[in-house]
This record gives C-alpha cells, structure tokens and sequence, in this order.
C-alpha cells in the first residue's frame, strides 16, 4: 500500500440545530484514508458513522473542521468544483442501490462518466466492461426492477468504480442481502481493491466485512473511539 493519502478530515464536527434544539453528531472527527487502503467504520446507531461519510463525500457541510479529497479543501471550493470532484474522485455504495429505474444497468452504470461529458459510446462501451467482471454481462438491458438483490448491488459497485475513483464510501454495502450473496459482494470488493488500487471506506454493521479490511474503527457518541469493546 503507497502513502499518498486519498480523503482526510481534521477536528470534523456537525450540529443540527432547529430552535431550541442543539444535537451535536459529530465532535471532532480526525481520520485519513491511504491510496489502496481498507478501512471500516462501526459503532451503534446513532453514533454519526453515515454522518461522517456524508460530510467525507460532500454530500453535506460540516459545521466546523476540514475534508480534504484527493487534495482539495471541500470547504474552499464552490459547488460546480465540489460536484466535479466528487464524481471524479470519489464512488457511492448504498444499502439501496439507488439505480434509476427507467434505465437499463448499462446505461445506469455509465451514467458517471456521461455526467463528466465522455461521447457515450466510449461510456457504455466502459461500463459494459466493467458489468462483465461484476457477472452482469448478460444483464446490462434489463432493468433494475428485473434484477435479483444481489444483482442490482453489483451493479451499483460497478457504477461506483466506472470513474476508477480514488476512494469509494460504501453505507451498509450488504445490508440488505442474505449472506451468500454478501460474500460475494464482499469477493468482489476485495478484487477491485486489489486490482484498481481503490480505497474503500465502509460503514457497516456486518463483522464479516469488517473483518476482510486492513483496519476497524468504532464510532461512539460521535467520536471515533479506541476498540474496548470489540475482541472477537
């Protein structure tokens, strides 16, 4: 694994505040992420793992502290640049997949590319590449709502590799899937890791796919805290 560091936050905290109301999530967050690098995140609800993934993606501001991504200070940098970023740098997996269902897989899947302007043959013939290594070569037609659990979370893996992002942040990646499908999402992450040098961020409950990353974080009351509870 090579040192260049991929996503970075310093001192990252995050407040709601809505009348009286004052809930701190986030209370000073530090982590960076390495090129190639593993890392899972868990803890129980509620202790600001999709909070801190959100702010990591810049999905959301932070309420004071720093994302740096792939050298760019998610704060100092205006809304068209932000965007550009993220669809250049980063890939979202979700316990949902979020595929569009009026779309066939193929052209869900070579959507990120056309958003950064790629003719679109160039586009699907990349995204039909990539759903073949996914096993969804002879599904690219059809549509989401035509798809097995397992085949629609491929699908959205292989979306979120099409740009071959730096990093990926993945939100409970199986958490809706039955374990032998699971493992194979798990395989094939560990695969595109491997073989793309992509880092992979994932907030989880699953102690399996915990297990498969170079590091475990836990998060507790909006700190990531030392492991004191997990020796199994």
């Amino acid at each position: 694994m090579n040192n260049n560091v991929v996503l970075q936050c310093r001192q990252l905290t995050k407040r709601y505040e809505q009348g009286d109301l004052n809930v701190e999530v986030l209370k000073g967050v530090d982590l960076t992420i390495h090129a190639g690098q593993r890392v899972a995140i868990m803890g129980a609800s509620g202790s600001g793992k999709s909070t801190l993934l959100h702010l990591l993606g810049g999905l959301d501001k932070s309420s004071s502290g720093t994302v740096i991504l792939d050298g760019a200070d998610l704060n100092q940098i205006g809304a068209a640049k932000l965007s550009q970023l993220r669809n250049r740098s980063l890939g979202f997996i979700y316990q949902f997949h979020h595929l569009l269902g009026e779309f066939t897989i193929l052209e869900n899947v070579a959507m990120p590319l056309l958003i950064g302007n790629q003719p679109i043959k160039s586009a699907q013939q990349q995204a039909a590449e990539l759903l073949k290594r996914v096993g969804l070569g002879h599904r690219m037609q059809h549509k989401p709502g035509e798809l097995s659990g397992g085949e629609r979370q491929r699908a959205a893996v292989a979306r979120a590799l099409i740009n071959k992002p730096k990093c990926v942040l993945a939100d409970e990646p199986t958490g809706n899937l039955d374990s032998k499908t699971a493992e194979q999402i798990y395989q094939l992450m560990l695969e595109l890791n491997r073989e793309l040098q992509v880092s992979f961020l994932v907030v989880t409950h699953d102690p399996d796919l915990a297990a498969r990353m170079d590091h475990v974080l836990y998060m507790e009351d909006g700190l990531i805290v030392p492991d004191r509870t997990h020796h199994n």
